[in-house]
Order: C-alpha cells, then structure tokens, then sequence
C-alpha cells in the first residue's frame, strides 16, 4: 500500500486523481445509474396509465441501490491501493462513500470527507494536490 488519493464524487460518475512517488494519475469512473427515476403517471397523448404497468416505488428504489452498490464497490476497489484519502464532492454520494468504506473496514486513512460543489477535472487535482501539500505533477496520466 502506498500513496495519497482523492476522489470527487456524485451519483453520476466519481473522479480519482492519486498522487505516488511516480507522479499522478486520474481515473474516471462512470456510475451508468439513472438517479432521475421518474414514475409515469397520465399521459395526455397515450392515455391513463394502468396501475399494473407502472412499477411500485419500492421495486424501482431497491433497483437503483443495487446499481450505486456495484457503483461504490468499483470506486472502492479502485482506491484500495492508498493509505490516505481525500472524499469530496456537491451531494449524498461522498458521505455514502465514506460509510461503505469504514463499513469494509479498509486500512485507509480518510483525512477528509467535504462539500465541494462541480468541479473539473483540474481543479479537483489542483484541490487533491493542496490537500496533500503537492506541488505541480510531475508525470499526469489519464485512463
């Protein structure tokens, strides 16, 4: 284990940008969940919609907590490699983080869990690298 790391996180993709001896690297990491689960209701053009072809509240929630489970074990196994870690992001989705972490009883130091609203992709390693007291990258690399 060795290195810091830093992910910005939300419910639609997570941004990973770890520091080591060989210099930066980001990671990308997409959710491919739809968070904006609509339930159909009227439909003016089509008609009413029958109650048996909608599906129930609960069926749909259990779907989509299914999807940011395998969502978050993908973040996580990206950063099990680090011995410290920097969670920041605008919603829920770094604090569910950090739970499933602490929850899988990783070796991980978490330094820091913050509210930090849309950033890009160089302003969250600028942020991951003054976290760390890092100066510029020396090797940036991207997957």
């Amino acid at each position: 284990m060795g290195g810091k790391a830093g992910v910005w996180i939300d419910h639609r993709h997570a941004v990973i940008v770890a520091l080591s001896d060989n210099g930066e690297h980001t990671t990308r990491i997409a959710s491919n969940v739809d968070k904006h689960l609509e339930r159909g209701g009227d439909r003016p053009l089509e008609g009413r919609a029958e109650p048996l072809s909608v599906p129930a509240d609960d069926s749909r929630q259990r779907a989509l907590t299914g999807e940011l489970n395998v969502y978050y074990d993908a973040v996580i196994a990206a950063l099990r490699n680090y011995d410290r870690l920097l969670i920041f992001g605008p919603g829920e989705a770094k604090g569910e983080l950090h739970k499933r972490l602490e929850k899988a009883k990783q070796r991980t130091r978490i330094d820091a869990v913050q509210s930090e609203d849309k950033m890009t992709d160089p302003q969250i390693a600028a942020k991951v690298r003054a976290h760390f007291g890092v100066s510029a990258p020396r090797v940036q690399q991207r997957d």
